[in-house]
């Protein structure tokens, strides 16, 4: 079991990483973190290539979160979250998020999209900025359920912390998190937030290699 504090943490890195949380703002109630038992997932859509001549292998479902790769960065009140997720590789995307208030690391998560027989699933756990683990049970997975080129539906089997998360892609730089929490006491929530890719700074020119030109 996690402690109040850390419960109500862990809600809040939900909330900053993919919309996950257990309230929708820091006047709302907090409300203790619930698991139910839940049946066994249901088989998951396979995202395929477009039927073409000549085509050779379906198109790998893991390809269809590519648009995620890179810096991206939400603002929730007073909380910044920032994510790094790696490009697709080995039937896999790797990720690491922060969520900031205040000059203070609240949560470090590692996450992870894993392409797998029935189609993708979204795992992650938390940790201190000393890297101490919060969780003493398994990783928290989310199943991708329905999708398409630009929403991507994942459903938790096991309870409702959260119970859905939605990604809608705005454009090439913006997609929107929706999170529907169905705790095991308390009323559904539901809470959004937009993220935006952070673009590379441009690099400053080295000492000396900028201002004078030689002559010819």
């Amino acid at each position: 079991m996690i402690g109040g504090k850390r419960a109500a943490v862990l809600a809040l890195a939900f909330a900053a990483l993919l919309g996950f949380s257990e309230f929708c703002a820091p006047v709302a109630a907090q409300q203790a973190a619930g698991s139910g038992a839940g049946q066994a997932p249901k088989p998951q859509p396979q995202a395929t290539a477009p039927a073409a001549a000549g085509a050779s292998a379906p198109k790998s479902a893991i390809a269809n979160f590519a648009w995620l790769e890179g810096r991206w960065q939400g603002e929730w009140g007073p909380r910044t979250a920032e994510q790094v997720w790696l490009a697709p590789k080995a039937g896999e995307i790797v990720g690491l998020f922060r969520l900031v208030e205040n000059e203070k690391t609240l949560v470090i998560e590692l996450f992870t999209l894993v392409e797998k027989d029935a189609g993708v699933n979204f795992y992650f756990r938390h940790f201190t900025p000393e890297l101490l683990p919060w969780e003493k049970s398994d990783a928290t997975v989310l199943h991708l359920g329905d999708f398409d080129a630009n929403k991507f539906d994942f459903e938790n089997p096991l309870n409702g912390m959260p119970k859905r998360a939605i990604l809608t892609r705005l454009d090439a730089d913006t997609y929107v998190a929706r999170s529907e929490i169905v705790p095991e006491n308390g009323e559904p929530q539901v809470i959004e937030i937009t993220y935006h890719r952070q673009k590379p700074a441009p690099e400053k020119p080295s000492a000396g290699s900028g201002g004078r030109r030689k002559k010819p």
